[in-house]
């Protein structure tokens, strides 16, 4: 092991915590800040308040006294380097809202000391570094790259999925300067099995946007031959199999009720947002955040045409409210735009999702009802918009009068003339 570095991670979320438990692992000191009291209680008391960390693993984390958990930035007086992992999402318009990191930098920088190191990870709009954080930091009279480092690394967090270990992904890092980007490299280097450098701190900001808007761009776009597909009563599961046997110049990708979560839906319009300050737009993905915003509404014409009684006078059961399976994160999930829009038409709307016990939908409450052979046989749709590994889709095949099944969860499954794919 490389010398053993005192970190501070402000933000302990899904990206600020899993960061601190990889530096735990490897035996550096980890003081964790964050300004919901909630979280610090939880933690303070060993209950986890994200789907991948189990209790005890939460207990773990304190278990060799180098881990402290605080509201107060003070802390980071102490350590060699200085993480930003806070939210940043879209404001009511649409554009970037960087609130979350010019508070966290407000609170950090009286207590930045010369030879640090200070990295922002969250996914943000090309420049940030150089334009938000790198001139306060000169404020303090201080060279960048000579007195203190500054680097933007992007984090490429995967939640809900256990193929890829987080040491394992690649980290790209790139610095204010050369000597920036080394001295980040050296800190990552310590956890990481491999730290890809870059020339700037503006290039890893575009290379993380890069990869979500290509990745929302493909989505949307099988999302429209899925529409096409429809249309001409062409099943695009079989079409999407049928092209996968090419050994070549083909990606797999599937449709389903829309994009969430916290990167796809959000970081391809801080690369439009930026592109229009530069005088462009990139018009790919605008067209692909249009399709992606029609999706909800085509699988409520799917549940309209297959059900035996008028939308307003059914019983609805969705199952899986998260934007994606095996997480807890219902961020820009489509599941509540669906949810929403059929109780406007006056559908009974319940749900099922083993993540997420309450939900808030237009001011009403609800909670996860336990699925019963009863209830499923009570319900004239089911509609699976998340895929839960969990969830007990034998039963639910056997005991539903229609399934909407936008996730192809049940393919595999014998017996299925109940079944209605995208």
């Amino acid at each position: 092991m490389t010398q053993p570095w005192t970190i501070g991670i402000v933000g302990l979320g899904y990206v600020g915590l899993p960061l601190a438990q990889l530096f735990l692992e490897q035996g550096h000191t980890v003081y964790g800040i964050d300004t919901d009291q909630t979280k610090l209680s939880r933690l303070e008391q060993g209950t986890s308040y994200l789907a991948d960390f189990s209790d005890q693993v939460i207990k773990e984390l304190f278990q060799n006294g180098t881990f402290a958990v605080s509201s107060s930035y003070a802390l980071l007086e102490n350590v060699d380097a200085i993480i930003l992992c806070v939210p940043t999402p879209l404001d009511t318009s649409g554009e970037p809202d960087l609130q979350y990191v010019r508070k966290a930098l407000q609170s950090t920088l009286p207590h930045l000391q010369k030879g640090q190191l200070l990295v922002l990870e969250s996914s943000t709009y090309p420049g940030t570094t150089e334009e938000e954080i790198a001139p306060q930091v000169k404020e303090k009279g201080w060279n960048i790259g000579q007195d203190i480092h500054v680097a933007y690394s992007p984090e490429r967090i995967n939640p809900g999925q256990s193929t890829y270990k987080l040491a394992s992904i690649p980290k790209v890092v790139g610095g204010e300067t050369p000597s920036c980007t080394k001295r980040a490299k050296g800190v990552y280097a310590s956890v990481f099995d491999e730290v890809v450098e870059v020339s700037s701190s503006k290039v890893a900001e575009v290379s993380k946007l890069v990869e979500n808007a290509q990745r929302l761009i493909n989505i949307s776009f099988m999302n429209e031959v899925a529409m096409l597909c429809d249309s001409l009563h062409v099943n695009i599961w079989e079409v999407i199999d049928a092209c996968s046997t090419k050994p070549f110049g083909f990606t797999p990708y599937t449709p389903g009720p829309g994009v969430g979560g916290h990167c796809i839906p959000v970081d391809p319009l801080y690369l439009n947002w930026k592109a229009n300050q530069q005088g462009m737009d990139l018009s790919l993905i605008q067209a692909a955040k249009s399709v992606n915003a029609r999706m909800p509404r085509f699988v409520i014409e799917k549940v309209k045409a297959h059900l035996g009684v008028p939308l307003e006078q059914s019983n609805l059961l969705m199952l899986g409210v998260t934007y994606k399976k095996n997480v807890n994160d219902i961020r820009e999930s489509p599941a509540l735009q669906i949810f929403e829009h059929l109780l406007d038409v006056g559908a009974n709307v319940s749900y099922h999702d083993p993540y997420v016990p309450s939900l808030t939908i237009d001011s009403s409450d609800y909670e996860s009802r336990t699925i019963t052979k009863e209830m499923l046989e009570n319900q004239h749709g089911v509609l699976i918009l998340t895929d839960h590994s969990c969830l007990p889709y034998q039963m639910i095949l056997d005991h539903s009068a229609l399934i909407v099944d936008t996730r192809n969860v049940l393919k595999g499954y014998e017996n299925k003339n109940n079944v209605v794919l995208l």
